[in-house]
């Protein structure tokens, strides 16, 4: 529940982010969708920030607050952690009012004295839980750029719709308003999205791996060193061009769609391919986003724990299958937010994990709908362990891991299976708030 300030300062924020982009005039490119919105907003600063001065929405900054906050200014990470849900209510609330006040005079002297280093791009997530979310934003930033990732056939949120098409509808509000000379920037090779092209005035530009997209993405390959996953490869063909892209630690389509994304940002912004495929290899995903880190007892753990629906699902147990390993554990969790299509949805995850990993650990309620599916689809029921939270999972999880073991941990957020990641990992785990 919000607190009495929050809705004291959220207008206050929003008027301020209106006048700034008024005074300013920074080309705002806007990112919607129900999979990889930060995996493209991440890709996509790798590349405009070549040829432009910009600034992107950090950590999950996707709502009326986070989006003003990003407008307004550049804030450390301890700053945006304090303002964060993963902030306990009630707490820290005079270091929580100096920080809002702070926002507001600093944001409102940049109005009055014109800096000259104000982003000339402002790359922003456009966050769409409920209906009207999308409206509400377009109200504090119009976006110059629009761009979808993805919609899939179950999306997260879906609860709170009436099904998948209401929740491209929503998505589509980001382009229906963009003037001839603005861009839409779609994935071909998600259906829904790819039929936006018909709600929106803008210039479309798609990418995909299939035939008809302009930017088209191929031969995509996990690389490996030493039995090790490294990275991903592939190729960026446009109007007869190909260049090669390589990019270090990550792995996966998700990846590769974040990748083309920002390519046709970089077509946008009169970039040629030589040089986008060189401004790719700064690309560094989002912590727990398919990120690889080394594990205890010599092992790797593929930390996707931070979100998960059944498309992002499906793609990450794929990416599981596709990697290299003598023995790979996933450790699934609920998907949340999906209603009516929670139970299909689990059931379908079981199917295809029975074929992808030798052991599985679920955790949470709806979960155990991905361990009976599992253990119909063939996997051994010695080699399938059910668990009611990541807690309860931590130490089964640690006593069953061996040398060289590849371990997928993914569920969503609310199932707190960063706490495993924590656990398993050699390292401290870096974490993302806001």
């Amino acid at each position: 529940m919000e607190s009495t300030a929050v809705k004291i300062i959220r207008p206050v924020l929003m008027s301020l982010s209106r006048l700034t982009v008024a005074r300013y005039h920074p080309r705002v490119i806007g990112i919607t969708g129900s999979v990889g919105k930060t995996s493209a907003k991440r890709a996509v600063f790798a590349v405009v920030k070549k040829v432009r001065r910009v600034r992107m929405a950090e950590g999950n900054l996707n709502n009326e607050l986070g989006m003003s906050l990003t407008i307004l200014g550049d804030w450390s990470d301890e700053e945006l952690k304090m303002v964060s849900h993963d902030q306990p209510t009630g707490t820290a609330k005079f270091r929580k009012m100096a920080f809002w006040l702070k926002v507001i005079f600093s944001g409102a002297w940049r109005i009055i004295v014109k800096s000259k280093n104000y982003p000339e791009v402002l790359i922003l997530e456009y966050g769409a839980d409920r209906p009207g979310d999308i409206l509400r934003l377009m109200r504090v930033a119009r976006p110059d750029i629009g761009m979808v990732t993805a919609v899939g056939d179950v999306p997260v949120h879906v609860e709170f719709y009436a099904g998948p098409e209401d929740v491209a509808r929503e998505k589509a509000r980001l382009i229906e308003r963009l003037s001839p000379g603005n861009f839409a920037v779609l994935n071909h090779d998600d259906d829904m999205v790819d039929a936006l092209r018909d709600h929106t005035r803008g210039r479309v530009m798609t990418y995909g791996f299939n035939e008809g997209a302009d930017l088209r993405i191929g031969r995509l390959e996990n690389r490996v060193a030493e039995d090790v996953p490294v990275g991903i490869s592939f190729k960026l063909e446009y109007e007869g061009s190909s260049v090669p892209i390589r990019i270090d630690g990550v792995f996966g389509e998700v990846s590769a769609y974040a990748a083309a994304a920002a390519a046709c940002v970089g077509l946008i912004f009169d970039m040629n391919l030589i040089t986008i495929s060189e401004a790719l290899v700064e690309y560094v995903p989002a912590p727990s986003r398919m990120e690889l880190l080394p594990g205890i007892k010599r092992t790797l753990v593929i930390d996707d724990a931070y979100n998960a629906s059944p498309l992002s699902m499906r793609a990450a147990i794929d990416t599981l299958k596709g990697l290299p390993a003598p023995r790979k554990i996933a450790v699934l969790g609920d998907m949340l937010e999906i209603g009516k299509y929670t139970i299909e949805a689990h059931e379908n995850v079981g199917s295809r994990v029975a074929d992808a990993a030798n052991i599985l650990i679920a955790v949470g309620a709806r979960a155990k709908f991905i361990a009976e599916s599992a253990r119909a689809a063939g996997m051994k029921k010695e080699d399938i362990h059910s668990f009611e939270t990541a807690d309860d999972a931590i130490q089964p999880l640690v006593d069953l891991m061996k040398r060289g073991d590849l371990v997928l941990v993914k569920g969503s957020h609310a199932m707190g299976l960063d706490a495993v990641v924590r656990a398993i990992t050699a390292e401290p785990v870096a974490t993302e708030e806001a």
